[in-house]
């Protein structure tokens, strides 16, 4: 039989194990099953400490079954999942989105929700810690212990955003597009110099971003969003803003500062003559 272990910063551990199903997210207690119905017996929810505003009420289900524990994605909130496994590769990372099922692979698993975390007036990443283990039958289970629910169960707020059609909306857009489109084997991430030229071809007008600083300025606006001021890489990190804007770029797309129905705005409103947003200019 398996046994679950989840933990976490802030967070009791929770244990569980064969037949239990575990319901987490910002407030997810409103999603239980009903009272009357069996199913409910070995459902329990977990509301995240200190999580962000913008997360989803429930963002994840974690099921465990007698061979496997499977975890379903329930929310909207960006999220990683990697593991370590016996396979050629070794390590495996993958992007959650809403309804991605994933068998978890014994030992650790670490769930990474982006900006999920509440710190101060900005957002960190929320890291939690999936541990997979096969006990003998009849092994004791430690009871689940979870924090009380949230009695509010606040609507899901906007998760962090560039204001669309604005100058730091594209330069992310530009930086973030090999992510966008799946090149991401691009072999560098855009200059100032394309940065700018790639908006000029889409929207006719490019501001002052002719200005190589101009660029920099945006990019160090776009890293403070998309990391938190805690771990903006132009904080943490030496050097020029070249040897972090590629960490920039991947993080806007993974983030969803910037994403593909974003990309595809901007490529119709080209094709149609219109890439110069009337409500900006």
């Amino acid at each position: 039989m398996l046994r679950v272990l989840l933990r976490g910063r802030g967070i009791p551990t929770v244990v569980l194990g064969t037949g239990d199903t575990l319901l987490f997210g910002r407030a997810p207690d409103s999603a239980l099953p009903d009272s009357d119905l069996g199913a409910s017996l070995n459902t329990t929810a977990l509301a995240l400490p200190r999580a962000a505003p913008h997360v989803s009420r429930v963002v994840g289900e974690l099921t465990v079954g007698e061979e496997v524990a499977r975890l379903r994605w329930r929310g909207s909130t960006g999220a990683q999942l990697s593991s370590l496994f016996d396979a050629p590769g070794g390590a495996r990372r993958v992007a959650l989105a809403p309804g991605m099922a994933a068998l978890l692979d014994e030992g650790e698993n670490h769930l990474l929700l982006l900006h999920g975390r509440e710190e101060g007036r900005s957002f960190g990443d929320l890291v939690l810690v999936l541990d997979v283990q096969e006990v003998a039958i009849g092994a004791e289970t430690a009871p689940i212990t979870v924090p009380l629910p949230d009695p509010d169960g606040a609507p899901t707020a906007d998760a962090p955003r560039l204001e669309r059609w604005s100058r730091e909306w594209y330069v992310a857009l530009a930086l973030a597009e090999p992510w966008l489109t799946g090149a991401d084997d691009y072999p560098r991430p855009p200059s100032n110099r394309e940065i700018y030229e790639r908006i000029l071809a889409w929207r006719g007008h490019a501001w002052n971003l002719v200005r190589a600083q101009r660029v920099d300025d945006a990019i160090r606006t776009i890293a403070r969003l998309a990391f938190g001021q805690a771990d903006d890489p132009f904080t943490v990190t030496e050097g020029r803003v070249q040897n972090v804007r590629f960490a920039v770029g991947r993080r806007s797309a993974e983030t969803r500062l910037v994403t593909t129905e974003d990309l595809e705005a901007v490529l119709a409103a080209q094709a149609a003559g219109a890439g110069l947003n009337p409500a900006q200019d």
